[in-house]
């Protein structure tokens, strides 16, 4: 029996006649909540392009944005087209598309670990931006490849470790950054957070069904102006700032960029240790964010999601855009507010806008992103509790176990940033030698453990943190249900995956033969011979199973 209102009883001849909605009234709160959402990325993408890589701006607005909008909007249309076909061949009215956008984890590593060092090395931005491109080419290519074998993985692999892996990342990655934002500027975040919780958790209704993501961001944008009437300044906002902003107006459109891609070539040592692992990243993110749409009651077809990310992706390179396109998480979450098709298509046009214009930079001057910010906490929160919601409540310690990579990355990326920070600050003030900063910084972390700080630990824990929680996740589902020549082979996959550096490891190889991080890698093949052992005995020798949620002894 069908579980979806309105929708049981409907023929095959039926749905053939059926014309979904291209707008509903939902589809303004999941447009303006997951349309600050793109706004928000594309702000920070064009502060790392402009601030960090210093790039020239006409090259920022005149071939990067653009290129990025491009893509973005053909990934959203796709997106559209897809749900309108579900909802056409299901005869249903309440079929979400899937989000989708730039990768922000990819946003940071290939500004990071791929642009930024070349930029530095050759003291030329073109050079960065031509080896980012390469990056995005490679990428590509992986993922239309890896679109034909993800079925088969979500086929073997337990919805709770899909969900907790993902789930770790919206806690940790989205949710945890606009948190700690709110609380800087709580006058502004938690004012917005609060009048987003009540209309999306609470049902409260504003006046005349203006969204609650609007009505944030108009409260958030008074506050903060209105606070300059007092001198407080909340949210960084400025009628100088606004002015400046308005240099960068203009019409830009994609120009072919094929050559910076193929000249980046000289660089593919350097891009192929990050591009292969950081594929396989993108697979395993792409398939837990469609098992979580199908989770919320929208199939979609795991192999055409991922071509069409490598495909919008290679258009967007060949144009000049050195980010890669994902599908995001958060499909449960914009179906929850009432978004259906037209959002997404919306999206796409508002980007178009944004990046062909030069808009972003005038936005930046007039909203206060951490009126924004909620948005993105409330998303990662609704993806936390939808690995538990949406699984046997008997899995939920698998769950948990599938977080715990994506806390240590978290915490690792916090302590590297602190002490990167604190070098440079003693080597601008004067205070050391800049040929002894990176003794002073290893000494740093060789201290940490005698302060209960165990980096290491950290470090090793959160390598390759979605694969990492993906496994330990599938691992401790099939020994609840005691399966454990299943759960033996999930542990024999971490223990090729730890050899080769995908797992528990800061780069890809094989450590000199050894492996990349060698005990590891051996401590996962021992759990797979142990489990494999107890598959072969009788379940005679197992005791009862114990209720997970059962409460303790007195």
């Amino acid at each position: 029996m069908s579980t979806l209102t309105g929708t049981a009883g409907k023929s095959e001849s039926d749905t053939s006649e059926f014309k979904p909605a291209l707008w509903t009234s939902g589809d303004w709160n999941a447009f303006f909540g997951f349309g600050t959402n793109i706004l928000v990325n594309m702000l920070v993408l064009t502060g790392l392009l402009r601030f960090v890589l210093k790039m020239p701006d006409s090259l920022v607005f005149g071939r990067i944005l653009p290129a990025l909008g491009l893509m973005m909007c053909l990934s959203t249309f796709y997106y559209a087209f897809l749900a309108y076909r579900l909802a056409q061949k299901t005869g249903r009215t309440d079929v979400c598309a899937l989000p989708s956008g730039v990768s922000v984890p990819h946003m940071f590593i290939v500004t990071f670990v791929i642009m930024l060092p070349v930029t530095l090395k050759t003291g030329d931005p073109l050079k960065g931006w031509s080896a980012g491109l390469v990056w995005v080419f490679f990428q590509s290519f992986i993922l239309m490849i890896g679109g034909f074998i993800a079925p088969f993985i979500r086929k073997i692999t337990p919805r709770a470790a899909l969900l907790g892996t993902l789930a770790g990342v919206s806690l940790t990655f989205i949710a945890m950054r606009p948190a700690l934002e709110m609380y800087v500027t709580p006058q502004i975040g938690l004012v917005c957070f609060a009048i987003i919780l009540v209309s999306w958790f609470g049902g409260v209704k504003y006046p005349k069904s203006i969204p609650a993501g609007l009505v944030a961001i108009v409260v958030g944008m008074i506050i903060a102006w209105g606070s300059n009437l007092f001198g407080l300044g909340l949210g960084g906002l400025s009628i100088k700032g606004v002015g400046d902003a308005f240099a960068n107006f203009g019409f830009s459109v994609p120009i072919p960029a094929a050559g910076y891609v193929f000249s980046g070539f000289e660089f593919l040592g350097v891009i192929l240790v990050t591009a292969i692992p950081f594929g396989i990243y993108d697979l395993v993110e792409a398939m837990d964010n469609v098992e979580s749409a199908e989770a919320a009651g929208d199939e979609y077809p795991t192999t055409r999601v991922l071509t069409a990310d490598g495909v919008v992706s290679l258009i967007g390179c060949l144009m000049g855009n050195p980010f890669i396109n994902a599908v995001y998480i958060g499909h449960p979450g914009w179906k929850a507010m009432g978004g259906r098709i037209g959002y997404s298509a919306a999206t796409g046009i508002m980007v178009v806008v944004l990046s062909w214009f030069g808009v972003i930079s005038v936005l930046l001057a007039l909203v206060p992103v951490v009126a924004i910010s909620p948005i993105l906490l409330y998303i990662g929160m609704l993806m936390t509790a939808q690995a538990f919601q949406t699984t046997p409540s008997k899995h939920a310690p698998a769950v948990a176990l599938a977080f715990t990579p994506h806390l240590a990355a978290w915490a690792k990326l916090q302590i590297d940033t602190m002490l990167g920070s604190t070098m440079n600050a003693a080597a601008t003030v004067g205070g050391m030698a800049a040929d002894k900063a990176d003794a002073v910084k290893a000494a740093a972390i060789a201290a940490l453990p005698q302060q209960g700080v165990i980096y290491h630990g950290l470090e090793v824990m959160g390598g390759g943190s979605i694969l990492a929680g993906l496994i330990l996740g599938a691992v401790g589902v099939f020994i609840i249900e005691r399966d454990f020549e299943k759960a033996s082979a999930f542990a024999l996959v971490g223990a090729v995956l730890t050899y080769f550096g995908f797992m528990h490891g800061e780069a890809v190889g094989i450590g000199g033969g050894f492996g990349v991080t060698p005990a590891v890698a051996f401590a996962y093949a021992v759990i797979a011979a142990g489990l494999y052992a107890l598959s072969r005995r009788g379940s005679e020798h197992y005791a009862p199973h114990p209720e997970m949620h059962a409460a303790p002894a007195e």
